[in-house]
């Protein structure tokens, strides 16, 4: 039902996954990310595969260790999808026999695809080298690029409807999850939330409290004149807001 990414940047430690499909709200339960650790659970979705996953990857578990328990300890393991990233950087990745054609995975140095559903074998591929040719662009919209081109090469067979994305930054919350749980076009959806959170949160966002620095920053005349510079920057573009919020002058 679904195609999604998982990535690592070595540089900046940051994790990030994405996921789209002709699937209700997928955002809200393939997807599993934390601090050091990520996994896509999908197909005939099976969510403690997410949840006991990451929890065992988090602790420091080999990827192919949990996955292959998860595999044997689940009878419907034939039609079931899942790729995860470890703590120490290492992939793995399963594909029931049973999943719905074109079914399939790859799994490389800092990234990996999987999906099921889709127009063919091509989706995955392309989705796999977008990401790897991206790699001048910040993380969030490397994702989105490379899902986009799974996308061109004809995605879910079946259509679109929902998409996600999260990246996390070293913390167990995400510094950026966005969802379109049932869309026309889920991923221009995301590409507009993510430049709606660039307006104000994403400069909120550098305040929040961190393992190393619990309260994180509290001064918030920093927070302002970013938001004020990122305000004038786009006027002087004459770039629009995209933004759906309301106000009320108070």
């Amino acid at each position: 039902m679904t195609w999604s990414l998982i990535a690592r940047d070595p540089g900046t430690g940051e994790i990030g996954i994405a996921v789209a499909s002709r699937f209700f709200a997928c955002g809200a339960i393939v997807p599993h990310a934390g601090a050091r650790a990520a996994v896509a659970t999908q197909a005939f979705v099976n969510p403690l595969w997410g949840t006991e996953g990451l929890a065992r990857l988090e602790r420091g578990e080999h990827a192919e260790a949990v996955l292959s328990d998860l595999v044997c300890r689940d009878g419907g393991q034939a039609i079931r999808q899942c790729h995860m990233l470890d703590a120490q950087g290492r992939f793995a990745a399963h594909t029931g026999q049973d999943c719905v054609a074109w079914c399939g995975h790859l799994t490389g140095e800092t990234h990996s695809v999987a999906g099921n559903m889709l127009a063919g074998g091509e989706v995955v591929e392309a989705v796999f080298d977008a990401y790897a040719e991206a790699s001048d662009r910040p993380m969030p919209d490397r994702l989105l690029h490379a899902m986009r081109a799974g996308e061109v090469a004809g995605g879910d067979r079946r259509g679109r409807q929902a998409a996600g994305l999260k990246i996390h930054r070293g913390e167990a919350y995400a510094v950026l999850d966005l969802r379109a749980d049932d869309h026309d076009d889920p991923l221009s959806e995301l590409d507009r939330l993510l430049d709606v959170s660039r307006e104000r949160y994403a400069h909120v966002a550098q305040a929040f409290g961190t393992t190393a620095n619990f309260s994180g920053m509290t001064d918030r005349a920093p927070i302002d004149s970013a938001i004020r510079a990122e305000a004038e920057r786009r006027g002087a573009e004459g770039i629009a807001s995209r933004s759906r919020a309301t106000d009320t002058g108070r």
